[in-house]
C-alpha cells in the first residue's frame, strides 16, 4: 500500500548508518541529512556514508529513497564539496538563498528544494497586509501572498517546502496556511511539502490541509535518535485510509 492518495514521505535527520537499512520496504520516498548547524548536523563524509546505504534499500514500491541534503547559506563552492563527498538528489535549501542562486544550484546537477519559513502566529497573507488590495477575501489575500513568495522561483527550483521559522524545532505553524501555499505551487508547477511538528499522533489532520508530501524528524525520534517503530508507526498513520 502506498501512501495516502500519492502523499509522499521524507525523514530528516539522520546521523548514522545503523537504521537506514531498517527502511528497506517502507513507503518512504525520502530520506534528509542536515548539512549546517544543528543537533542533527553531520559532515559531508558522513552523509556519504549514509547515501551508500541509502542506495542499498528501496521502498515499498521497489523503487530507489532519493537522498536530501538540507544547507542554509552555503556557497556554490561550498556545495561543490559536499556533492563530492556525498552525490546526493536534492539540496534542500533552508536559508535565504535568491532564485539566482537557486539557479546555480541546478546547474550542479541536483534537484533543488526551497524552504519558506512561517511563524506559529504568521499568515499567508500577512506578505501583502500593508498592500492596498481593495475588497478581497482573506483566502484571496492568502493566495496572492504566498504566489507573490514562490513565483519569482518558479523556473529555479523543482520543489516548495514550508516550515516553521527556524527549522528543527519541533513546533507546527498555524496550518491554515497550506491551502493557500499549495495552491500558489501547484499553479507554478511545483509540489509542496510540509514540515514543523509532524509526529504520528497530528499527521493525519495535516493530510486534511493537502500538501504533497510531509516531512518529519523529531516525531520519530526516542531521546534524539531515529526510532524505526515510530517510524513505521508515522508511515503506517500516514497511508492509513
Amino acid at each position: 500500500m502506498t501512501a495516502e492518495a500519492g502523499i509522499k514521505v521524507k525523514v530528516c535527520g539522520f546521523k548514522d548508518t545503523n537504521i537506514i537499512g531498517q527502511l528497506d520496504g517502507l513507503s518512504i520516498n525520502e530520506v534528509g541529512f542536515i548539512l549546517a548547524p544543528s543537533r542533527r548536523q553531520v559532515t559531508p563524509e558522513q552523509a556519504g556514508e549514509m547515501l551508500r546505504a541509502v542506495r542499498m534499500v528501496r521502498n515499498d514500491q521497489g523503487a530507489p529513497i532519493q537522498a536530501v541534503g538540507v544547507v542554509v547559506n552555503a556557497s556554490i563552492e561550498e556545495l561543490k564539496l559536499i556533492l563530492a563527498s556525498a552525490p546526493l538528489d536534492v539540496l534542500q535549501l533552508h536559508g535565504q538563498e535568491t532564485p539566482e542562486f537557486c539557479a546555480a544550484v541546478k546547474q550542479l546537477g541536483v534537484k533543488v528544494w526551497k524552504v519558506f519559513s512561517l511563524s506559529a502566529e504568521q499568515s499567508a497573507g500577512s506578505t501583502l497586509a500593508g498592500d492596498h488590495l481593495g475588497d478581497v477575501s482573506e483566502s484571496e489575500l492568502a493566495s496572492a501572498s504566498a504566489l507573490a513568495l514562490l513565483a519569482p522561483y518558479k523556473d529555479s527550483i523543482d520543489g516548495a517546502l514550508i516550515d516553521t521559522a527556524g527549522g528543527g524545532t519541533g513546533q507546527p505553524f498555524d496550518w491554515s496556511n497550506i491551502p493557500a501555499y499549495r495552491e500558489a505551487a501547484h499553479s507554478l508547477g511545483l509540489p509542496l511539502y510540509v514540515a514543523g511538528g509532524l509526529h504520528e499522533g497530528n499527521v493525519k489532520e495535516l493530510l486534511g490541509y493537502g500538501p504533497d508530501g510531509v516531512d518529519v524528524s523529531s516525531g520519530v525520534e526516542t531521546d534524539g535518535v531515529k526510532d524505526i517503530v515510530k517510524i513505521r508507526a508515522f508511515v503506517e498513520r500516514v497511508k492509513r485510509p
